[in-house]
């Protein structure tokens, strides 16, 4: 790759411009921290969400033991030039998911466009009852294009002591 491609594949910042400074890179900060997760019942596991790369990356270490074997990861960054915030998701299933999204109210709402078993959908996750200790958030998805959304899986975070 040449220089002048290496170039054109970063964003445009300037010398006096902080990495990830607008104020928006720091809406996920709710999620931060160790956080112990109920889920159902009796599911049990925990998250580890961490800031990384100059404060620009939001990292997520998911661990669904003593409950299951599921493990999974991901990265979240916010795209200034799209206004919102981006998630790769990959796990223990050889799952990998990308979504896309943001604040709306008081949620914060990333969604995808998939397709399962054939059947196109809509995927999202929701961040609610947001409190600096504590936290819902839903797995859902949609078979009418966001008209209505069914809960697949929610999860309560608490925050580790």
């Amino acid at each position: 790759m040449s220089q002048e491609q290496s170039q054109n594949t970063t964003t445009d910042t300037t010398q006096d411009e902080a990495p990830c400074s607008a104020p928006q890179a720091r809406q996920f900060d709710f999620w931060l921290g160790e956080w112990d997760l109920t889920w159902g019942e009796g599911g049990r596991g925990t998250n580890l969400i961490e800031v990384i790369w100059d404060g620009c990356v939001i990292m997520e270490n998911f661990d669904a033991t003593p409950t299951a074997s599921f493990k999974g990861m991901s990265v979240s960054t916010y795209n200034v030039d799209l206004d919102q915030w981006q998630q790769t998701w990959v796990d223990s299933s050889g799952g990998y998911l990308d979504f896309i999204g943001g604040f709306n109210g008081e949620k914060m709402i990333l969604s995808r466009n998939a397709v399962v078993k054939g059947q196109k959908l809509q995927q999202r996750m929701v961040w609610y009852n947001i409190d600096p200790d504590e936290m819902d958030w839903n797995w859902e998805k949609s078979e009418d294009e966001g008209k209505t959304w069914q809960t697949v899986w929610h999860i309560h975070y608490q925050r580790k002591a």
